[in-house]
């Protein structure tokens, strides 16, 4: 490990090089570059989750710690490990300071993994508008907790409101046993009839503030066709938010899923014993490595989406962003994409190509084709000339923009 105090991007580009020289190739591809972005307090849990990911999707992991914004003088302090604590690969740890932490770009980008996606996961509150951070904007697939904002149900209402394909909660990750418990038991009924079931109605019995709980009746209730919706409970629920789900099927059945508080859940449904399946509690790096396991948008999550916040249209959207330049200092300021996610937001100005002044003379900006370099007219020789008129002195003839 290598830590370089007070550095710059380039500094640790070459650092990462020359580690890389120095052991050999530790790894001579990766699935991808995982970037993280970690408040000062969870970096430690950040590193042990993404580092278990590592270990099962080999990846180059970039963790970035955006301190002191507010700082006036702008610093870099990053450390470099190749085979270290983070994992068998590259991974890099970058504290920012000052205004260099609303650029983190500028120094993630060089640093990512050469013809590979790129994942990037929030470990703190999530962001209310993804476009705003570059580090999601530059990603194919974007990692959310709603379970971390402050008001978790709000939190899914702004996660539909700024959703785009690709984007993913955790809330959600931590639902699949759940949902795998769920659909084989429906299986298993569906089977012993030997003909389809309808589900005519349920609820899931836990935490209404909860996420999950909250996306757990939104999936049923997209899959149902009927309304699921979430009641509490008197028991406490487990870390998912769920203490039971309850659904009335057809031929007047119902099917029961419990909470056993063992790691396990019990199961019960009409014409078989009670029984055990295991439904234990994954550790954070245990759901990062499922997110990393598929790169493409998420349709059951945006149909669980658009059933718990009754938006629409969630997988139409386009899944590339524009970048919202967004100052947390200025926020007056901040300007809105040229497209976005179809959300309704103003269109900033773009960024002009070829200046007004050349636009008629340079007939590379106005065709973006070269001359032949064998166009070595006496008109272009006398341009070329030392003596030549400048523009301060005298209007320099027109002439062809041309490559050597």
């Amino acid at each position: 490990m290598t830590t370089l105090w007070d550095t710059t991007g380039s500094a640790v580009v070459k650092e990462l090089a020359a580690q890389r020289r120095t052991g050999g190739a530790v790894m001579s591809g990766v699935a991808l570059t995982l970037v993280v972005v970690a408040d000062e307090g969870r970096v430690a849990e950040a590193e042990q989750a993404a580092s278990a990911a590592a270990e099962v999707h080999p990846c180059r992991l970039l963790i970035v710690v955006r301190r002191q914004v507010e700082a006036p003088v702008p610093r870099l302090d990053a450390e470099v490990l190749i085979g270290g604590r983070l994992g068998p690969g590259e991974a890099v740890v970058m504290r920012m300071y000052g205004r260099l932490g609303l650029h983190a770009e500028s120094v993630v980008l060089p640093l990512l993994a050469a013809d590979a996606p790129v994942v990037t996961w929030w470990h703190e509150a999530p962001p209310e508008q993804i476009a705003r951070d570059a580090l999601g904007v530059i990603a194919d697939r974007r990692i959310t907790d709603s379970a971390m904002g402050a008001d978790p149900v709000a939190a899914l209402r702004t996660r539909a409101h700024d959703y785009a394909p690709g984007d993913t909660d955790l809330a959600w990750t931590r639902s699949t046993p759940w949902r795998a418990t769920l659909a084989s038991t429906l299986d298993s009924v569906s089977g012993r009839r030997g003909d389809s079931v309808r589900v005519r109605g349920g609820q899931v019995e836990g935490d209404p503030e909860s996420a999950t709980a909250q996306l757990v009746a939104g999936w049923l209730s997209s899959r149902c066709g009927c309304d699921i919706p979430v009641v509490a409970t008197a028991r406490v629920p487990g870390s998912a938010g769920i203490d039971s789900v309850e659904l009335r099927l057809d031929q007047d059945e119902v099917v029961r899923v419990q909470d056993d508080r063992k790691g396990g859940a019990v199961i019960n449904q009409p014409f078989r014993p009670e029984a055990i399946v295991a439904l234990p509690d994954r550790s954070l790096g245990e759901l990062i490595g499922e997110e990393l396991r598929r790169l493409d948008s998420d349709e059951p999550y945006s149909e669980a989406l658009e059933a718990v916040t009754g938006a629409n249209g969630l997988s139409d959207r386009p899944a590339c962003r524009d970048h919202v330049w967004y100052d947390p200092m200025r926020p007056q300021q901040t300007s809105e994409p040229a497209n976005g996610n179809g959300n309704g937001a103003s269109a900033a100005t773009p960024a002009p190509t070829v200046p007004d002044d050349s636009a008629d003379a340079d007939e590379v900006a106005e065709s973006g084709e070269h001359d032949s370099p064998a166009d070595d007219s006496a008109e272009q020789r006398a341009v070329q000339a030392p003596d030549a008129p400048s523009a301060a002195g005298g209007k320099a003839p027109t002439r062809k923009a041309r490559t050597r």
